[in-house]
């Protein structure tokens, strides 16, 4: 998230769901709305879906999405006109969903953090949907067993009932810390300060902009789906919630 959190409050807390804001611009896709519930897709976790509802209407949102500095909420139809900017709306996301993604992004940087402190892997990309993700990282190889043995140390970190912080670091002392950037390049854009930290106590601390659960024992058990070689010290591993 590169927006203030004053205005993305999915930044400060994950676990808003509704909320009233004001329009301030429209699209022929879309509307935005400040301050928002809505999340909008980056970094590997998509952006929110749910409804906007304003004078007994109520507007399906398929998608969101990040526009220069605006969040914005795509519509299946161009139901929001000009005449609206400055006009209240209430927005609500579709919780279910949400939760799902929170769960699994959490699950996602446990795993980072199993990875980096045990093998030392940087992650090179990764994705997710609800309930089901992958991340690659740099490895040079996978031994047999390795699935398993991931497994079953994710499954045991999270259980320990790990809180997870949300954290907003001056941007200087942030990038001091070598190890708080987990992907081997950084995606944090140089306009970035203070820098949003998700700090899993005692298991793993870096830069992101997602949404997350408070404690690793809300995100439930874990499967390794696959592990995959899919190169030169690239090796991908997939995990899906129970």
């Amino acid at each position: 998230m590169t927006g203030s959190p004053d205005q993305e409050l999915a930044a400060v807390d994950a676990y808003q769901r509704t909320t009233v804001g004001s329009v301030v611009q429209t699209y022929p896709d879309g509307v935005a709305v400040t301050p928002t519930v809505f999340y909008a897709r980056g970094g590997g976790q998509p952006g929110d879906t749910g409804e906007l509802r304003w004078n007994g209407r109520r507007v399906p949102v398929i998608d969101t999405i990040r526009r220069g500095d605006q969040v914005v909420t795509l519509l299946d139809h161009p139901a929001v006109a000009p005449s609206m900017v400055g006009h209240e709306i209430e927005c609500e996301i579709d919780w279910d969903r949400r939760y799902l993604l929170m769960r699994t992004h959490t699950a996602l940087h446990a795993l980072s953090g199993i990875v980096f402190r045990d093998y030392g892997a940087k992650v090179t990309g990764g994705n997710m949907e609800p309930g089901a993700a992958r991340m690659d990282f740099e490895l040079d190889s996978l031994p047999p067993g390795f699935g398993e043995e991931i497994e079953s140390k994710l499954n045991a970190a999270l259980a320990e009932d790990h809180p997870v912080n949300v954290l907003f670091l001056p941007r200087k002392e942030a990038l001091a810390d070598p190890d708080l950037i987990r992907t081997k390049v950084s995606l944090i854009p140089d306009d970035v300060d203070p820098i949003r930290v998700i700090d899993i106590v005692g298991l793993d601390r870096q830069a992101d902009g997602g949404t997350h659960v408070r404690s690793t024992a809300e995100v439930g058990t874990v499967r390794v789906a696959k592990t995959e070689n899919k190169g030169k010290t690239f090796r991908r591993i997939r995990i899906e919630l129970a």
